[in-house]
This record gives C-alpha cells, sequence and structure tokens, in this order.
C-alpha cells in the first residue's frame, strides 16, 4: 500500500479537488483506493463533513464514514479552536488507529487529506504536521493558485524541506478565475519549488462534488504523473 498525504498552502486551495482526481485517476486504472480525511471541522446538513464524504464516496469497499473521518468537530473553523469549544480530544492515537486499519484493508492508494494548511495545530503543542513527519508520509503540495500564492508557497515548501519529509510534487490549482499573470506566476513557481509540477488545474467553476461519477481528463493526468513516483 501507498500512504500520500495531501497538504496545501492554506484553507480551500483544493486538498479534496486534488485528492478527488488522484483516486478518480488510480481508479480508473484499476487501482484499489481509499481516501482518508483524519480530521475535520465543520458540517453539512447530514451532519457530516463535506469534503471526507467527497474522500468516502469515491473509495473503494465502501468504508464507514467515521473510519474515514475518525475526528469531526462541529464549527466550522481551526480544529484545536473547535475542539475547545466542543470539548473533543484531538488525539494522534485516533489518527495511527486509522492508517493501521488502512493498511489492514491495504489499498493500493490511500490519501490522506490534511486540514488547512501543513502547520495544522491539534492543540496548544502539537500540529498535524508532526504526526505525518513522525510517520514519514510522503506529502504532495497543493498551491492555490491566487494573488500571495507565492509567499505562502515558498514559506510552506521551506516548511517542508525543514521538516525532513518527502514531498512527490506540487500542483498548481487554479482557484481564482480573474488572477493577473496566471502563467508567470506558475512558471515562478516552477524555478523556485524544488519538487516536480505534477498538473496544472484550470479553474473549475462547477462545484466539485457534483460529478463524482465522472472522470475527469485531469484525473488521469495526475494519476499518470505520480504513479511513476511511487515505485
Amino acid at each position: 500500500m501507498y500512504s500520500v498525504f495531501i497538504t496545501a498552502t492554506d484553507t480551500d486551495a483544493g486538498k479534496t479537488y486534488v485528492s478527488r482526481l488522484l483516486l478518480q485517476g488510480f481508479k480508473a486504472n484499476g487501482k484499489k483506493v481509499l481516501g482518508l480525511k483524519p480530521v475535520a471541522a465543520g458540517v453539512d446538513a447530514d451532519g457530516l463533513n463535506a469534503d471526507a464524504k467527497i474522500l468516502q464516496a469515491i473509495s473503494d469497499g465502501a468504508p464507514d464514514y467515521n473510519f474515514v473521518n475518525p475526528l469531526l468537530l462541529t464549527p466550522p473553523v481551526a480544529p484545536h479552536l473547535a475542539a475547545k469549544l466542543t470539548g473533543a480530544q484531538l488525539d494522534v492515537a485516533v489518527l495511527d488507529q486509522q492508517l493501521a486499519q488502512a493498511n489492514h484493508i491495504a489499498p493500493d492508494l490511500c490519501l490522506i487529506e490534511g486540514a488547512g494548511g501543513w502547520l495544522l495545530p491539534l492543540s496548544e503543542q502539537v500540529y498535524l504536521a508532526d504526526w505525518v513527519i513522525a510517520r514519514q508520509l510522503p506529502v504532495i503540495l497543493v498551491v492555490g493558485m491566487k494573488l500571495g500564492c507565492l509567499n505562502h508557497a515558498m514559506l510552506t515548501a521551506r516548511e517542508l524541506q525543514r521538516s525532513g519529509v518527502t514531498v512527490l510534487g506540487w500542483v498548481a490549482n487554479c482557484v481564482d478565475a480573474e488572477m493577473l499573470l496566471l502563467d508567470e506566476n506558475i512558471a515562478d513557481l516552477s524555478q523556485r519549488l524544488p519538487w516536480p509540477r505534477l498538473a496544472i488545474l484550470p479553474y473549475q467553476p462547477i462545484p466539485k462534488d457534483s460529478r463524482l461519477t465522472a472522470v475527469p481528463a485531469e484525473a488521469l493526468q495526475l494519476a499518470a504523473a505520480l504513479a511513476p513516483l511511487l515505485t
């Protein structure tokens, strides 16, 4: 089983969208896939997290929601602050149990989607990144292409390099349809970031959870770019 952690430059950069595309792409190539969202904050009308539901829907084997997303906070705020509000505990032991269960299921690809950016606090002293580093999970960085992304991307890159984790590559996800000098920004980041660019994802005006059954070309392209890096 290959386990990969998906992080991003900030909230709403497109972690779930990239995770969805990768899962769809590998699944279309006959691979058994599993998507996990260990920590999530914010719920929909069903009382569940919308991003986690997308990963659950694409995953093989119809996994239980509580397995896909074991730590769910209702307030749509930073998880450690939501935990204080609700009295919940964000215990990394729960994440270890989730990963152990995933290893028992043994899909070909297990994507673990983070929450927020790389340095997401779980408590006053502990970050989700600490757990990723300790488990030595390889990482994919999603850069939300918008004004300010150069600074966000380079700060995240420096911290990823300092942590010593393996970064498989990065994805340019165009989240602003009217971003000025988009191509120039992507070219600039391609020179500055020390990892391969896996894909440039065009702006997607359609809600990204509305076509789970469709396999867009971007999904196949992303899967094709990542597959050689997992050998």
